[in-house]
């Protein structure tokens, strides 16, 4: 099992039902192929660097997690047939980019 991490912009036009919704069948979809989930964390909405799809703002989201590197491609094709994502990217993680995640999630857990 490899790690790896997936950050998705969501449209700014979703509402926060839909939003949940979409979060969720994308995390059962990678629970259901298999995916032991580290940590999901919402971003909330952002102003975008530049304008994608014409829109300046959008809801980010991010995704840790592990799982055999046969599911990262289904998981993309979906991204890319959902209309409701305007960017992704998943990385695998390396020992030193685990450890890094590992402290930030403890310093985010700190201030909460």
């Amino acid at each position: 099992m490899n790690h790896y991490e997936t950050v998705f912009i969501l449209n700014p036009v979703l509402s926060e039902t839909q939003i949940k919704e979409t979060v969720q069948k994308y995390e059962e979809f990678l629970t259901s192929r298999g995916a032991k989930m580290v940590s999901k964390e919402d971003w909330g909405l952002k102003k975008l660097a530049y304008p994608i799809q014409n829109k300046k703002s959008g809801f980010y989201h991010l995704f840790e997690y592990q799982v055999d590197g046969e599911v990262i491609t289904p998981l993309e094709v979906e991204f890319r047939r959902d209309e409701r994502f305007m960017r992704y990217l998943t990385v695998a993680l390396d020992k030193h980019a685990i450890s890094w995640a590992e402290r930030r999630r403890v310093k985010l857990k700190q201030k909460a």
